[in-house]
């Protein structure tokens, strides 16, 4: 799979709560940082897993749109509209820099709409 074709099928399987296809595209070292402050959020597929099933379970109409995607080498960097989150009653905007190694996602960056 290309770069894009893998945050493809993770965006798809996120979109279903499909928490085993969201997981078989992550790569088990994944790292997952704010851009804002250069923090890590999170660390490891288990970490990982555990995040997205509460989140799953907790969202039954959460959905993603990709409102632009831009592929460079080996990363894909969507601008995302994301309705459906628990907890969030509107629209979330972020911008996620994924980069994939070896048909999986390594690194995720994740840049917040301010204000």
């Amino acid at each position: 799979m290309t770069p894009e074709q893998v945050v493809q099928k993770q965006l798809e399987t996120y979109n279903n709560r499909d928490i085993d296809g969201f997981m078989s595209v992550i790569d088990s070292n994944v790292v997952f940082y704010n851009f804002s402050d250069r923090t890590k959020t999170m660390e490891g597929a288990a970490a990982c897993k555990s995040f997205y099933t509460a989140l799953f379970e907790a969202s039954p109409k959460l959905h993603s749109t990709i409102l632009s995607r831009t592929i460079l080498g080996n990363k894909v960097i969507d601008h995302e509209s994301i309705t459906g989150r628990n907890g969030n009653d509107g629209v979330l905007e972020l911008v996620l820099i994924y980069e994939v190694e070896n048909e999986k996602i390594t690194k995720v960056t994740v840049i917040r709409k301010e204000g």
